[in-house]
């Protein structure tokens, strides 16, 4: 929890001094849009409350990082997104409802009008442990922690860029290392990677597109796709990373935001009632805030 606290210590920190205005485009140099999105939800209700319930108290804080450079034969695109949510209801200990940490930086240089010969690496873990809550039995079971999973992808291909908001990146050669740094996850076989031992290795192809456009005014949308395939272990099990965030402006400080995830990946396993590991399936995550919301 150190680390969720000083993340929502720093969206506090940070809010006042970002500036309310729109990302300044140009067309070579550096880039620097930045988004950071705050939320906080309370609801109070007394003990002689005659139609019952409970207090809850809900927190989520997103930041949204881009250092872009572009010339006349090259394009730079890093990124580094940062989201964390918590959440207290009634007597129940403080639980977390968001918790991602992705860093990218994607280098191209031209082939052609759009297309850039291109070198991907991404990083993606999270900040503290993730439980599975029993409350009828008071228990509960820890699921992951910071690297564990992380996972670290390095891809070499081609990056089509037709525009400012579309870009599609695709990469015959791929390799992913998806790290259990977690004892107990280890020993399980969490993530895919064997029992007892705490990375894995694959070698694919990957995929990535990139869509981030103001589809009317005061509205934007940013999704992005994943799709990677492992060459050696079951090929046509593909894995896939879907993200959707739509901002909503209402005026300079307040903004609704929905931010859709889902995630289908082979090697992860759902743990059930029983503690044991099922099969793959389609993991899906739906976050809705009203709060402050700036755009540098």
């Amino acid at each position: 929890m150190k680390r969720a606290t000083l993340f929502i210590i720093a969206l506090v920190l940070i809010a006042p001094i970002l500036k309310a205005q729109e990302a300044i485009d140009s067309t070579l140099g550096w880039k620097y849009p930045t988004l950071f999105s705050f939320t906080l939800s309370q609801v109070h209700i007394s003990d002689n409350w005659a139609a019952g319930g409970e207090s809850s108290y809900s927190i989520n804080g997103l930041i949204g990082m881009n250092a872009d450079f572009k010339s006349k034969s090259t394009l730079w695109e890093n990124n580094l997104a940062m989201a964390y949510g918590i959440m207290k209801q009634g007597d129940r200990e403080v639980r977390k409802t968001d918790d991602n940490l992705e860093f990218s930086s994607k280098y191209g240089y031209k082939a052609s009008k759009n297309w850039y010969y291109s070198a991907l690496l991404q990083f993606k873990s999270q900040f503290t442990e993730g439980y599975k809550y029993d409350d009828n039995a008071g228990t509960k079971e820890k699921l992951s922690k910071f690297m564990a999973p992380g996972y670290l992808n390095i891809s070499i291909g081609m990056n089509y860029a037709p525009s400012k908001v579309f870009s599609l990146f695709v990469g015959p050669l791929s390799g992913r290392t998806t790290f259990v740094m977690d004892d107990s996850l280890s020993a399980a076989g969490a993530y895919g990677v064997e029992p007892g031992e705490k990375l894995r290795y694959e070698f694919g192809g990957s995929l990535k597109a990139e869509l981030n456009k103001d589809i009317m005014k005061n509205v934007n949308l940013l999704t992005k796709l994943e799709l990677f395939s492992n060459y050696i272990d079951n090929p046509q099990n593909i894995d896939i990373n879907w993200q959707l965030l739509l901002s909503m402006k209402v005026n300079k400080v307040l903004s609704a935001n929905i931010n859709l995830h889902l995630i289908y990946d082979d090697d992860i396993k759902t743990l059930n009632d029983n503690g044991d590991y099922d099969g793959a399936k389609v993991q899906f995550k739906e976050v809705f805030g009203i709060g402050l919301n700036y755009k540098l």
